[in-house]
């Protein structure tokens, strides 16, 4: 199941570099793209507001 970013989002672009497929758009909200996120955790970790997370 890919990751997906919650409202807690504050737009700081920390998981953009650490994604591996490029999977993170900008946006007010970042957005995970599901069809390529691999499920890796990266953005999750390095996330401040921990906006991110499994999806279900």
């Amino acid at each position: 199941m890919a990751y997906v970013i919650t409202d807690n989002c504050v737009a700081c672009g920390t998981c953009m570099p650490v994604c591996p497929t490029e999977s993170i758009s900008e946006g007010d909200i970042y957005k995970i793209n599901p069809d390529t996120c691999i499920d890796c955790g990266s953005c999750a970790e390095v996330c401040p507001s921990e906006a991110i997370m499994p999806g279900e």
